[in-house]
């Protein structure tokens, strides 16, 4: 399968201080959060989990299956997330837990309130269009997703803050739970904004924008074209598209074009340099950068885990 950004493993915990075999529970509390590591050594189904707050949790080693939301269960491995709402009860199998090969999970529950100011703060400083007014919110249609390299750094920083002895670890704790609760909040956005684009595609300044991107985007596109487009000065429609996005238009055509040159890459007829073309790349070795810098791996490598995958 192709690379995932994996978490840091976290040591186990040693077989004398196990409390039990089946989600052994090690807690880090800090002001505004708590971290949760839990630990499973034999094969279990069925183990119900509930917490009081929201709770961001992601896998660092082996396999669970998950119940969530009375939709059909998935498995859940390293390199993914799932975040809960609180009082949800997620239901939990353990299919391949054993000694040898227990699975590991963090748990990071976060308190109510600062949800709402983080929430409240995006709601302040980034509506300053009335068009493209709207209220920012964590959604749950996209419960269950793939790291990517910003949520993986995040949440290692969190993992090593929380567990640190360090007397001001809530003051890092702080900073990097804000910002992934607005990376969090801002993935949601995205995807939500390009299922709707794909229903409505010039209905709005926003979809007129991004339905040019995504007919474009194998040529180069000029950022003073998008503007034209918005009907905005540059200043300001820079300004408007981090409001609306939480990236800048040169991130966001990137990640568009890093996307579809990994859907190319799944044909072996397509060389990386005829990938970078089709991606709208002019030059080769900037694409080679531009992928490892967002991926973590270079396309040759990527396109080699694919070929071992089938």
């Amino acid at each position: 399968m192709p690379p995932r950004n994996y978490l840091n493993k976290i040591d186990l915990t040693h077989p004398k201080y196990l409390q039990t075999l089946v989600e052994n529970r090690r807690v880090f509390n800090l002001k505004n959060c708590e971290l949760n590591v839990f630990e499973s050594y034999q094969e279990t189904y069925r183990v119900p989990l509930t917490f009081n707050d929201f709770v961001i949790t992601s896998m660092v080693r082996g396999k669970k299956v998950m119940h969530l939301f009375e939709k059909p269960a998935f498995d859940y491995l390293p390199g993914e997330t799932v975040i809960v709402p609180a009082n949800e009860t997620m239901v939990i199998d353990f299919p391949e837990a054993q000694t040898e090969n227990p699975t590991q999970c963090i748990a990071l529950a976060v308190d109510a309130r600062y949800i709402n100011d983080t929430i409240h703060y995006l709601n302040d400083y980034y509506n300053s269009d009335p068009d493209q007014k709207r209220n920012w919110e964590l959604q749950f249609n996209q419960y269950h997703f793939d790291n990517d390299t910003e949520v993986t750094d995040l949440i290692n920083k969190l993992i090593r803050v929380c567990s640190s002895p360090d007397l001001t670890k809530n003051i890092y704790a702080d900073l990097n739970l804000k910002e992934l609760l607005i990376r969090l909040v801002q993935s949601q956005h995205l995807l939500q904004i390009n299922t709707e684009a794909n229903a409505a595609s010039n209905h709005t300044r926003m979809h007129y924008v991004l339905n040019y991107i995504h007919e474009h985007i194998s040529e180069k596109i000029e950022v003073d074209t998008l503007c034209r487009r918005a009907y905005m000065s540059r200043n300001d429609f820079f300004k408007w598209f981090k409001e609306q996005f939480g990236i800048t238009p040169l991130e966001f055509v990137n990640r568009k074009r890093i996307k579809l040159a990994k859907q190319l890459m799944t044909d072996n007829k397509n060389s990386i340099t005829d990938v970078s073309v089709q991606c709208g790349f002019s030059d080769t070795n900037y694409f080679v950068r531009l992928f490892k810098k967002m991926e973590g791996i270079t396309p040759g490598s990527y396109k080699t885990c694919i070929q071992n995958r089938n």
